[in-house]
């Protein structure tokens, strides 16, 4: 219940930023150049690794938690006060003060979820995390849009505030035990013990790779679907309401196949399906409406995102040595952030030059160069990263 609440509350701020904003934005006339580069507000999780060895150092993952989740909730409520229409330059300042705040605050989540998990629980743990985090990134993202729809910007924005301090009261009453803190060393340090275990090179190339393309595609769905005529009550109900249950699904179904078919496998199975999913968004590239078709490229499209993410957490978490778990996960997570902010920043670009139909297939190119990394690299099964 703890983990689940706390991913749920970090994704209830990145489902705003990836889902809900580029459609605000769009429905605002805002150029798909602009929306693609405000991907660049996301850049605070990158550098996850340069705070992680101070988050392995404390003696409970809570002494981070609470303080940054308080801080998020509070600048989202102020981002009532920054509509677009009013300060658009303001809002993405609190984007990214936002972004900063929940980077940090997840490193310790992810560090507690490896201090809690036994390795044959991890497959199952990290399905329902990545269900928790898609379910808070729905709510997030296509119940704030419809929300807004109703009820205006300022009110939908001091809910979801509100939503992620009451996400905060699981762990307030949970009692976390103590553990011993890692040595205290030099950042540069705990980051070059890190990268230079054996196989992390090769493993860090799979994590570029893995869900760049995916990124790449969605980072222009939503602005293609508000232009493609759907109002925010149409976005809404497909990402809200379809896209939450399938990615539900997905993660689910996901996290339980990972221990059966093993971690290289399910990455490879998943990840070819995640290029299926991608492939499906060719459907409204093409000038398709109807909004029963669209329903079934949302469903596909998070139903094969979900198991793709569920296998790579479960074996990112896999590769954390325990006394630092902060450090090395922290360390995977900002490689996966980093590649794929980069390719959500170049989306707009992307489709501005060549069309959303040539935007498509360039990321579904990208995603089967992922997926190919995948066949060839050996895949982490052990804190080796053998």
């Amino acid at each position: 219940m703890v983990l689940g609440a706390l991913y749920f509350a970090q994704g209830l701020p990145f489902g705003f930023f990836v889902q809900a904003l580029p459609v605000v934005l769009r429905e605002r006339g805002v150029s798909l150049s602009l929306i693609g580069l405000s991907s660049l507000l996301a850049m605070p999780w990158a550098l996850k690794p340069l705070v992680a060895p101070l988050v392995d150092r404390a003696r409970t993952r809570r002494a981070w938690i609470v303080p940054l989740q308080i801080t998020s909730a509070l600048l989202l409520a102020l981002a009532a006060l920054a509509s677009p229409e009013a300060s658009l330059p303001a809002l993405f300042v609190i984007v990214a003060l936002t972004n900063l705040a929940a980077a940090a605050q997840d490193i310790a989540t992810d560090a507690l979820a490896v201090d809690l998990l036994p390795e044959d629980e991890r497959g199952l743990g990290n399905g329902l995390q990545v269900a928790g985090y898609r379910v808070g990134m729905i709510a997030g993202g296509g119940v704030v849009l419809g929300a807004m729809a109703h009820i205006g910007w300022a009110p939908a924005m001091l809910a979801l505030g509100a939503t992620l301090a009451l996400a905060t009261i699981p762990l307030l009453i949970t009692h976390e035990p103590a553990r011993t803190p890692a040595p205290l060393r030099p950042t540069n340090t705990a980051l070059r013990d890190a990268a230079s275990r054996p196989g992390a090179l090769r493993w860090l190339r799979v994590l570029v790779l893995f869900k760049a393309g995916e990124a790449l595609a969605t980072a222009m769905a939503r602005p293609m679907l508000v232009d493609r005529g759907l109002d925010a009550g149409d976005l809404a109900a497909l990402l809200g309401g379809t896209g939450f249950a399938a990615g539900l699904a997905g993660a689910l179904i996901g996290g339980a196949l990972v221990p059966r078919l093993g971690r290289r496998r399910a990455l490879a199975i998943f990840g070819a399906l995640q290029v299926a999913g991608i492939a499906t968004w060719l459907v409204p590239a093409t000038g398709v409406r109807s909004l029963v078709a669209l329903h079934v490229v949302v469903a596909i499209e998070h139903v094969f995102a979900g198991m793709a993410t569920a296998a790579l957490f479960t074996a990112m978490m896999d590769a954390c040595r325990p006394a630092h778990a902060a450090t090395d996960y922290a360390l995977q997570a900002s490689v996966v952030v980093l590649a794929t902010g980069i390719a959500s920043a170049l989306g707009g670009v992307s489709a501005e030059h060549l069309g959303y139909v040539g935007h498509f297939v360039l990321a579904i190119a990208l995603a089967v160069i992922g997926l190919a990394d995948v066949v060839r690299v050996p895949v982490a099964t052990s804190p080796s990263f053998a």
